[in-house]
């Protein structure tokens, strides 16, 4: 039984060209809560996909000031996670949870 918690600390894969290039080397980047830790991270990467983390990156990425139709917009603040996997270990984040 997986803990519910681990479901709000990841809110989704980040699935760009730089993470797809980091897949190579064993790594995944989530979209994560941005009060996770890097401990809480680990801990439900590790549950919920039953596979054995060992490191974990956080970076922000501060929101931009866009335009839409003339009006002003900000986009909110992401944190992003960069999972290091151990060898022999994979995720598949085509698939989902």
């Amino acid at each position: 039984m997986t803990d519910l918690r681990h479901y709000d600390v990841i809110v989704s894969p980040a699935i760009t060209e730089k993470s797809t290039m980091a897949s190579e080397q064993n790594q995944v980047v989530f979209n994560v809560a941005k009060k996770a830790t890097k401990p809480e991270i680990k801990a439900a990467i590790e549950a919920l996909f039953s596979v054995k983390v060992t490191a974990v990156n956080t970076l922000v990425r501060k929101g931009k000031v866009k335009r839409f139709r003339g009006t002003v917009g900000r986009q909110s603040d992401v944190k992003k996670a960069v999972v290091t996997l151990a060898d022999g270990h994979s995720i598949d984040v085509a698939t989902g949870l």
